[in-house]
């Protein structure tokens, strides 16, 4: 594939170039493309917009990144590699917490990430450490083979989905210029005119105990999700 010499350009022994250096790099074609999508989406993260942001002629930035799915790729691989994945978390509780919140702050820190597929993610550094990180974190607690990567596959699956829910959080935010605290606080309304306390009367039951006071599902559910885990192994 084309993108895996600038996905992998780290690893790269780097060249000599006869002649004036060039004007640019890669890094600072992708870093330019973030700033931007990180203040106005993805979208706007063209290739004229970046190249204007780095004065420079849209086809001098092809020299640098061949296509636009191209530079995404890259935006995305260096998005992953911000959240410097490590060892140096004793338990492996401890290990799944930081990849959580590391990968919420990501998704917070870059809302554009919402606006990209990830069911087939650039194969780089950023996945790759990803990976390598969840399945280390899982492989010493005596589960079968078989189970590891699918205990590494649900756990990713089952953070994603919140971290995710919250760079959507940030991207509306930004584009409506109001949070979504204040959204539901204008929906006031809907709940003294239009909710029907006897068509819904688990909902009622519970909001009236207090069920609704605690918002806490995340950590609730990843409990949950490594206490199935350690005891699929006891």
């Amino acid at each position: 594939m084309e993108n895996y010499p600038l996905l992998w350009r780290g690893n790269l022994p780097a060249k000599k170039a006869a002649g004036r250096p060039p004007r640019l790099s890669v890094d600072a074609v992708v870093t330019s493309a973030i700033r931007i999508a990180d203040v106005d989406g993805l979208e706007a993260a063209s290739m004229a917009r970046v190249a204007a942001d780095l004065r420079v002629a849209t086809m001098t930035l092809y020299t640098y990144v061949p296509s636009r799915s191209v530079l995404v790729d890259l935006m995305v691989d260096q998005a992953l590699l911000t959240r410097r994945l490590g060892a140096t978390e004793e338990g492996w509780r401890e290990r799944v917490a930081v990849f959580a919140a590391r990968t919420r702050e990501m998704f917070v820190a870059h809302p554009w990430l919402t606006e990209v597929s990830l069911v087939r993610p650039p194969l780089g550094p950023g996945t790759m450490a990803e990976r390598e990180y969840m399945i280390a974190t899982l492989s010493g607690l005596g589960l079968p083979v078989g189970e590891i990567n699918r205990a590494a596959i649900t756990v990713t699956a089952y953070v994603y989905a919140f971290a995710r829910e919250a760079g959507e959080d940030a991207r509306l935010s930004r584009v409506s210029g109001q949070s979504t605290e204040s959204w539901w606080s204008e929906r006031g309304e809907f709940w003294e005119k239009w909710f029907d306390v006897e068509a819904y009367p688990a909902m009622t039951a519970l909001w009236n105990a207090g069920g609704f006071e605690d918002q806490a599902a995340f950590d609730y559910g990843l409990a949950l999700l490594l206490d199935g885990i350690e005891r699929s192994v006891e």
